[in-house]
């Protein structure tokens, strides 16, 4: 499947989104000052592990897409 420069930039978009946003949970997940069970915390951190693995491979794809695109 070929890639056109439009979707390059969608997954680019996508991966920076899922940074930003995890970036932020994880913050709000490490300031909290609420005691929750062992459980949550774990839960939580495969969910933040799982999607930034999601966005750098759609950060690879979509730079991979963009640089071809560029030629």
């Amino acid at each position: 499947m070929k890639l056109e420069r439009k979707h390059a930039v969608v997954l680019l978009a996508v991966a920076t989104w899922n940074v930003l946003t995890y970036a932020r949970f994880t913050k709000a997940l490490v300031d909290t000052q609420e005691d929750r069970p062992t459980g949550y915390y774990v839960a939580h951190s495969v969910l933040i592990v799982v999607n930034l693995i999601i966005a750098v491979v759609l950060g690879r794809w979509g730079w991979r897409a963009y640089r071809d695109t560029a030629k």
